[in-house]
């Protein structure tokens, strides 16, 4: 179902949308590298839980549902969610024929609470990790935001050096580089990601409710309907997940320069980004990042919000099944 919001709103400065965004968090005060492992481990419990181990030891958790030998998407989650985030991508594909799987970024979900290697060459590395031990060959990864750009440095680092990489999908994704810098004029000042790190460490679980209930969905735009629901699940998964890997990951996905991941990509690589987008806005985005992919394709959807793989799973599920298939 598509959740109705103002098509007509306005689209935002890149400055003035992730400002208003976190505003409210400027008051807030605040005081390596690991490769790919093929081993397994599971809790033994009530539940039992499949993780992967990687070479510096962290515990990584994934789903992994549907036949073992039919063509597999693996789905990479966003900031500072989880795979929780793609149930609604995950049992929409499991429907259609396909296995997916999708795993809790380091720090995040039910993976490991790590205090170091929140950086995209660890989050490849982990993906990879998962890759590996599953042997996922012929994958279609899809990306949304931060997850985006974790799909960017695995396909370049990994994913098609290895050959196991078929297609890539990039939903509103951070690259190519979202920081404002002399060589990126049209990028988001530092202060502004200086207000996510202090909302996340002064008061993370407001900051949290601030972020869903506002931007992120598009809650916030005049004749939106909010669905408190949404908003709640937002919030649980981002609280499951450890402060410091989110304080850290805002370095992540704001600063680090993909320039280079998208050129070396030479796989069909879909590029979906909604313009009323207040987080990741198009401009410096998927605009940018289309024009350095060697095989890319853009489709924009008009008054689409950050969210949209949410919001609007109706549209956006055909879509990619589409490129897929294709």
């Amino acid at each position: 179902m598509t959740y109705p919001i103002d098509p007509l709103a306005s689209s935002p400065t890149r400055r003035d949308a992730l400002l208003a965004g976190v505003a409210f968090a400027s008051t807030l005060a605040l005081p390596t590298f690991a490769t790919a492992a093929s081993s397994s481990t599971t809790f033994e419990g009530p539940m039992t839980m499949a993780t992967v181990t990687t070479k510096d030891g962290t515990e990584i958790f994934y789903k992994d549902w549907g036949p073992k030998d039919v063509q597999p998407i693996m789905f990479h989650h966003g900031w500072p969610l989880s795979s929780d985030d793609w149930d609604v991508q995950m049992m929409f594909f499991l429907a259609n024929g396909f296995r997916v799987v999708a795993h809790d970024r380091r720090g995040h979900g039910r993976s490991a609470q790590v205090s170091e290697g929140h950086d995209m060459d660890h989050y490849a590395a982990d993906a990879f990790a998962v890759v590996e031990t599953l042997d996922l060959r012929n994958a279609v990864h899809i990306g949304h935001s931060t997850g985006g750009g974790e799909v960017a440095r695995y396909v370049a680092k990994y994913g098609e050096p290895s050959g196991r990489v078929a297609k890539a999908v990039l939903v509103s994704a951070v690259p190519p580089l979202m920081l404002k810098t002399e060589s990126n004029p049209e990028g988001t000042p530092m202060e502004v990601f200086d207000g996510f790190r202090n909302g996340t460490a002064g008061n993370r679980a407001q900051f949290f409710l601030d972020v869903a209930n506002g931007p992120f969905y598009g809650f916030n735009r005049d004749g939106a309907k909010v669905y408190p629901g949404v908003i709640q699940n937002w919030w649980r998964q981002g609280m499951m997940g450890s402060a410091k890997a989110h304080y850290d990951g805002i370095k992540a996905f704001s600063e680090t320069d993909q320039t280079a991941d998208l050129q070396a990509i030479t796989v069909p690589t879909l590029v979906l980004h909604g313009d009323d987008d207040q987080v990741v806005p198009i401009a410096d985005a998927a605009l940018k990042s289309v024009k350095l992919l060697k095989n890319g394709t853009l489709k924009v959807y008009k008054g689409y919000p950050h969210g949209m793989l949410t919001t609007h799973a109706d549209v956006i599920n055909p879509d990619l099944l589409a490129f897929i298939r294709s």
